[in-house]
């Protein structure tokens, strides 16, 4: 069978341009009303994505008077999203750093099962600094240490998803025998930073265990996906640094012992889709023109840790100088590390920086018709730049349903992406082993 493209569906906010929640194509609906979410995921499921995705923030942001966000709870909003869908899977994020093992072992087997195996943990190390005051802490912990803290917790979590056999469960109400014992094991795990008896109290999910997504570029995060994750998303700003980190993730992959086919490379993806180059031209226009360049600075600040860039005129032209060494930020450094690649390259204004930022944090951005846009989408592929892609709509529910109703049957006549779901779990749309 042909090599087959991915899709996912990243569900933020009312699109993922931060003046989106303004634009008159965006839905009405409140982001706290589960209906939009359940409406998005159904018609990603439509198109046969392959999954959709919720991100998370642990702390409210000081652009909250003017940046609306997916306010609801990723895990919660999943399980009501896997009563009114049947086949897409559905990816939740959750931080290594600020939740139990245990309880994201419960809740994510939870969730398999109760969705017939369609669940995804996208794996994250909490770098706001922001969220370690809501959770009883000190202050941020380092880039290094949140990477030491996940390894020992991926430890933890997989003993716990395996503590119990695929047959452990008899339910043989004539023996009197529900479950084997002997199939069902403590993990007593003592570590540096937990220490976890088990077994879990749920049995084997599904899929084994959820589907390991991960969106780390830096160094270390590179590290850690080529040990742990089976989908990848990233954020690439130009094709040619895509294949670059495609290979160099694969390459990594295999220096585990893995198959580079169980690792699938989803860059993201914001496309303003309009009838004519003319129609997207000018809705991103309109995007752009309702955006407010002081709460970008704000933004980008925050992607920076803090450092003040309120110095730094609008329209003069910016060099890698002007932002601190990515490879010293505790923050999400391979984001920084993808700003400060972008301004050596092309030299942008600040204005044009924060205009850049504002349409997708720092993902590929485009404008187009569905014929470019299917274009753009099967060159990545067919020259090794991407398995399928992380779409970020730019304006939900507009984006995502011109992308569905046009972009997707272009696709599917050149024989990249499937007519018809062909199996049941995330683990299977995929093509990746059970565990």
């Amino acid at each position: 069978m042909a090599r087959q493209l991915h899709l996912n569906l990243f569900i933020h906010g009312r699109g993922h341009h931060e003046a989106a929640w303004r634009h008159p194509l965006s839905s009405k609906l409140p982001l706290t009303d589960v209906r939009y979410f359940t409406d998005l995921a159904r018609t990603a499921e439509k198109g046969c994505f392959d999954s959709v995705f919720l991100a998370d923030t642990l702390a409210a942001g000081d652009d909250i008077a003017s940046a609306p966000r997916s306010w609801l709870e990723p895990v919660t909003t999943l399980a009501a999203l896997a009563g009114v869908t049947s086949r897409i899977g559905l990816i939740a994020t959750c931080s290594t750093t600020y939740t139990e093992p245990f309880n994201l072992a419960r809740q994510f087997a939870s969730l398999d099962h109760m969705s017939n195996g369609r669940v995804g943990w996208n794996i994250v190390t909490t770098w706001l600094a922001t969220a370690s005051g809501n959770f009883g802490g000190a202050g941020p912990l380092s880039h290094a240490e949140r990477y030491e803290r996940a390894e020992e917790y991926m430890s933890v979590v997989k003993a716990l998803w395996d503590s119990w056999d695929d047959d452990a469960v008899v339910d043989d109400r004539a023996s009197g025998i529900y479950a084997r014992k002997g199939s069902i094991r403590p993990i007593d795990h003592v570590g540096r930073y937990y220490q976890v008896t088990g077994p879990l109290n749920v049995p084997r999910c599904p899929q084994g265990r959820p589907v390991f997504v991960q969106a780390g570029s830096s160094e270390t995060g590179r590290a850690f996906a080529a040990r742990h994750a089976e989908a990848v998303f990233t954020a690439q700003m130009e094709k040619a640094t895509a294949i670059d980190f495609y290979r160099d993730l694969k390459r990594l992959a295999v220096g585990e012992g893995r198959s580079p086919d169980q690792i699938l490379i989803l860059p993201g993806l914001s496309p303003v889709i309009g009838g004519t180059e003319a129609e997207a031209s000018r809705i991103a226009r309109e995007l752009n023109a309702l955006s407010d360049p002081e709460v970008g600075r704000k933004r980008l600040s925050g992607r920076f840790g803090g450092h003040d860039f309120s110095h730094l005129p609008l329209d003069k032209p910016l060099s890698p100088e002007d932002f601190p060494d990515p490879a010293l930020v505790e923050a999400a450094r391979s984001r920084t590390e993808v700003i400060v690649g972008l301004v050596r390259r092309e030299k942008p204004t600040l204005r044009q920086l924060l205009g850049y930022l504002a349409g997708a944090r720092g993902h590929y951005v485009t404008a187009g018709t569905p014929e470019q846009i299917a274009d753009l989408i099967a060159d990545w592929f067919a020259d090794g730049a991407a398995d399928g892609f992380n779409l970020m709509p730019p304006v939900l529910p507009a984006m995502l349903e011109v992308f569905v109703d046009e972009v997707v049957p272009l696709l599917r006549r050149r024989g990249v992406f499937r007519g018809e779901y062909a199996s049941e779990t995330l683990r299977g749309h995929y093509g990746l082993v059970r565990p």
